[in-house]
């Protein structure tokens, strides 16, 4: 044989991924041109594994000698699976998107295991960049996928593949047939336009038209091999894909299609779904594969579906009391535990602590592919990332983000994937606290990247009019130029949270450090459980304690405010009055109240200030700004005890 037909390339995936257990793994939202705001197409995807580093790997385009093999490795392992025939050309990939703006995401549902064939040499993450290199249309990929897995057998459990380009958006789902046997059973389903999807570790297909092209596509043998199997017997106009190859469990209501039911929920409230199927409801209807949002969505609303913690739902993970004192919506794995003979579960939301890259992947039909087609990339949690822009057109990824600058087992401080873990991991310790400050970064770089966008690629445009290596550079050094001032921002942004929140205090907007203490909530459960052993009692001649306030000094004029002056009104008798201070532990950080008049305790020769009682406030009572004449040097006392 000639060397040529020795040549082999390696797909080997390894180097962004450790071993990724598959159950309840991930998130994908598919949203029709239809269904945006701009006419894109969207799909998203959450890597979620605690063995997952995120990175941004770039597959080049390229050129082979016929006859080249190509060695597949197993996405989740590692593990050598074989050598199949390399394509002659091969389109270049960013992510999970190819240069013809098509894009696959995928979660995993499992489903029956006795037909995964561990023989085969194709897994489902190898079969996910095989298609983006060699599809230039989401129904091209459809059918590259499908065939090569019909040569090569497919390797993995039950999948769900979102697939979309500028046109269209898919769902494809895919079993394989047992040890030892090639192929695999699929179905796709177009999602209608206007209309967007999800999936989250179910199986979503049921009934599918069986003779609509068009709309719905399937293995020829799908139906007659769940009836050989004993998984179905009926017409095959009834046929489900996903009772068949999928069959229901608790878990996969409550962990995996609550996920679908929440993004449906936000997107569609007006058709206020039932959460009874999620909750193992017996005789509740299944979700639908599909709905229509009440209003078009744009990529930053698509962005905030990725951000889910069930909030105002009966599933709420800030609420019960696994969130402790400062509610964190996450909950250590397992998801499942036992108390007894009793088996529980703790929800699974959208939002994970063990993510590892998120996405949301951008297709438009009116702009040249290196431009239209943009990838929302971000690393860690959704809740807390920030998705910058990644156009395909890059040459490079940007250097925090890129391949071997890290991995899970080896930190660098120059790694986008340890930045944004080390500050999600400071702010779990106070999370309601600190996601503020968190979320208020976040807005701030994806705003600016969001409102840049039409300038950014109007600048493209017309470089690409003149030369689309031209544009491809320019895309390139912007990519590169945003990832850097999100890193650069997110480590000022961890110094910021250190200095503000450092030993359990809170420093206010003016430096002044602050004991917030406890949610109320959580002090009454310390109480309901330990309140007798923990209660303050006064001993015979116990003093009274001293209540005087710590004046550090007055406001003479508005200059002398600062920011606070903008709670003053404007026309304050500062020419006969001055301002004091009067802190609180407000758990809500908000800005002083104007204004509290002191009155005279003549029995104690004290200033005795009277702050309004607020009930149901679970922010805490807020501090208040205390007008005082302007030759008053008496001591200040606050009526009753502060929160």
């Amino acid at each position: 044989m000639t060397a040529r037909w020795l040549l082999t390339l390696s797909i080997f995936l390894g180097a962004s991924t450790a071993a990724r257990p598959n159950a309840q793994a991930c998130t994908s939202v598919l949203v029709t041109r239809g269904a945006s705001v701009d006419g894109s197409s969207l799909i998203t995807y959450a890597a979620d594994s605690h063995e997952l580093y995120g990175d941004l790997v770039m597959r080049p385009a390229t050129r082979n000698v016929p006859g080249t093999l190509l060695d597949v490795f197993e996405w989740d392992s590692g593990k050598f699976l074989g050598q199949i025939k390399q394509a002659e050309a091969t389109y270049s990939v960013v992510g999970n998107m190819n240069e013809k703006q098509v894009a696959i995401a995928e979660t995993t549902f499992g489903g029956r295991e006795e037909l995964v064939d561990p023989t085969a040499r194709i897994d489902y993450g190898s079969l996910m960049w095989l298609g983006l290199q060699r599809a230039a249309s989401a129904r091209e990929a459809i059918r590259v996928m499908t065939d090569l897995v019909a040569e090569y057998g497919y390797a993995s459990e039950g999948e769900s593949f979102s697939i979309s380009d500028a046109r269209e958006a898919w769902i494809l789902e895919m079993i394989g047939k047992g040890p030892g046997k090639k192929g695999a059973l699929w179905v796709a389903r177009r999602i209608p336009d206007g209309m967007i999807s999800a999936h989250a570790n179910q199986a979503r297909i049921r009934q599918f038209p069986l003779r609509e092209p068009d709309t719905s596509l399937y293995a020829k043998d799908v139906i007659s091999f769940a009836k050989e199997k004993g998984y179905y017997k009926g017409r095959d106009e009834d046929f489900s894909f996903a009772d068949a190859y999928a069959p229901l469990t608790f878990e996969a209501v409550r962990l995996c299609e609550a996920r679908v039911w929440s993004v449906f929920r936000r997107a569609a409230p007006s058709q206020k779904l039932s959460s009874d199927y999620v909750k193992g409801v017996e005789g509740a209807k299944p979700l639908p594969l599909y709905i229509k949002p009440d209003q078009k969505l744009s990529a930053h609303d698509v962005m905030e579906l990725m951000r889910d913690h069930f909030e105002g739902t009966e599933f709420d993970l800030g609420k019960d009391v696994g969130a402790g004192p400062y509610h964190l919506p996450y909950r250590w794995r397992p998801l499942t535990f036992k108390v007894g003979a009793d088996e529980y579960v703790n929800e699974r939301a959208i939002s994970t602590q063990q993510t590892g890259f998120s996405l949301v992947a951008q297709s438009r039909q009116a702009l040249p592919d290196p431009i239209g087609g943009v990838l929302w990339f971000g690393v860690d949690d959704t809740y807390s990332t920030v998705y910058v822009p990644m156009y395909v057109g890059i040459r490079a990824a940007p250097h925090a983000y890129a391949t071997g600058v890290a991995t899970l087992r080896r930190y660098s401080a120059e790694s986008a994937f340890w930045l944004f873990n080390a500050i999600a991991n400071f702010v779990y310790s106070r999370y309601d606290e600190m996601i503020r400050d968190v979320r208020t970064a976040q807005r701030e770089l994806e705003g600016e990247f969001l409102g840049r966008q039409s300038e950014v690629e109007a600048a493209a445009q017309k470089l690409y009019g003149t030369s689309p290596e031209l544009a491809r550079d320019y895309l390139t050094q912007y990519s590169a130029s945003m990832a850097d001032k999100t890193v650069a921002r997110w480590r000022r942004l961890g110094e910021e949270l250190l200095v503000k929140y450092m030993d359990g205090n809170l420093k206010d907007e003016l430096g002044a450090v602050k004991h917030p203490g406890y949610s109320d909530d959580w002090t009454k459960r310390i109480v309901a459980e330990r309140g007798e052993f923990l209660k303050i009692r006064k001993l015979k001649g116990e003093p009274a304690p001293d209540d005087t306030l710590n004046i550090a000094g007055y406001f003479h004029s508005a200059a002398e405010l600062g920011d606070l002056a903008a709670v003053v009104p404007k026309d304050f008798p500062f020419a006969r009055e001055k301002l004091v201070l009067m802190p609180s532990e407000d758990r809500c950080h908000r800005p002083p109240r104007c204004c509290l008049a002191a009155e005279l305790d003549a029995a104690k020769g004290k200033l005795i200030v009277s702050p309004p009682k607020e009930d149901g406030d679970s922010c805490g009572a807020p501090a208040w700004l205390v007008r005082l004449p302007l030759g008053e040097q008496r001591k200040i006392s606050r009526k009753g005890q502060m929160p």
